[in-house]
């Protein structure tokens, strides 16, 4: 893992040319879908288990969301500026591979199912608060969706695909971590943080929010093992990098973002040890 965001960190740094827009169409066009494909056609976990999961993840973002809301409004500060970089934990990024390591496959399609609903609650959350837009089109236009109801009807169809198609989709999905760690290095390589104080006290309030709600959640739908593991450990991860990309896109305080997100990253190197060594405690 480290090794890979650190070619992604090392890349920016020598200046050398990264096409991060294909990169990141790349991810969210072709290898995001094709993995919740591959995840949903070949599931490693009983597939109540995994709707299970779906719901728990709907409930943290949902929960998580009203959380950061009540802290923001107490404090003044503005809701379309800084709920989404407090709402959305990096659970592609960061949140996949680090599940895959603590966890095996089982903990992936855990993983997979808070990522998905993440992705889907991100991409049209995040447009709807910054600038208004209509969330239905911004749902109709994420593709991580189809890849989900593709998945579900493969699934619940007992459909087996062809080994060639398998095989394809499987290659393109396994596109998806190597990529999302490069490119999550490659970013955090070029931003700054504005502020430095603030951006940690925020940074560590993104963690410690997400760790609260994720227990709080567990307990509430009963997860146990590595589901409980899964969603604790999802539901900790630092600010999403996309927080920072939507909030330059729609100039909603972008470099108090950019600081938020890089304190959130750096903060996180320090806690998550502790954190795979708290939930493998299970």
């Amino acid at each position: 893992m480290l090794v890979l965001a650190a070619v992604g960190y090392g890349w920016r740094r020598a200046g050398v040319p990264f096409e991060r827009e294909f990169v990141t169409r790349l991810v969210l066009n072709v290898a995001g879908p094709c993995l919740v494909v591959e995840t949903l056609n070949d599931l490693s976990v009983p597939p109540a288990e995994f709707l299970g999961m779906l719901g728990a993840s709907a409930a943290l973002f949902a929960v998580t969301c009203l959380a950061a809301s009540a802290l923001l409004a107490s404090l003044g500060k503005s809701q379309r500026d800084f709920l989404p970089v407090l709402a959305i934990g990096n659970t592609g990024n960061l949140g996949l591979p680090l599940c895959v390591f603590a966890f095996g496959e089982e903990g992936l399609a855990f993983a997979v199912a808070v990522y998905a609903t993440n992705s889907v609650a991100q991409f049209t959350f995040t447009p709807v608060v910054q600038s208004g837009v209509s969330p239905l089109r911004t749902l109709l236009t994420t593709p991580i969706v189809y890849g989900a109801l593709i998945g579900l009807v493969i699934l619940f169809a007992d459909i087996d695909l062809p080994q060639w198609l398998d095989s394809s989709i499987g290659l393109l999905a396994s596109l998806l971590i190597p990529l999302m760690l490069i490119a999550l290095g490659n970013t955090l390589a070029g931003l700054h943080m504005q502020r430095l104080g603030s951006s940690l006290l925020w940074g560590a309030v993104r963690i410690l929010l997400g760790f609260t709600v994720a227990h709080t959640i567990a307990w509430g739908f009963g997860l146990e093992g590595v589901a409980r593991g899964v969603i604790i450990l999802q539901g900790s991860m630092p600010a999403a990098v996309f927080t920072y990309l939507f909030a330059a896109r729609y100039n909603r305080s972008p470099e108090d973002i950019a600081g938020i997100v890089l304190s959130s990253s750096v903060l996180s190197a320090l806690t998550l040890p502790l954190l795979v060594a708290y939930v493998l405690s299970f």
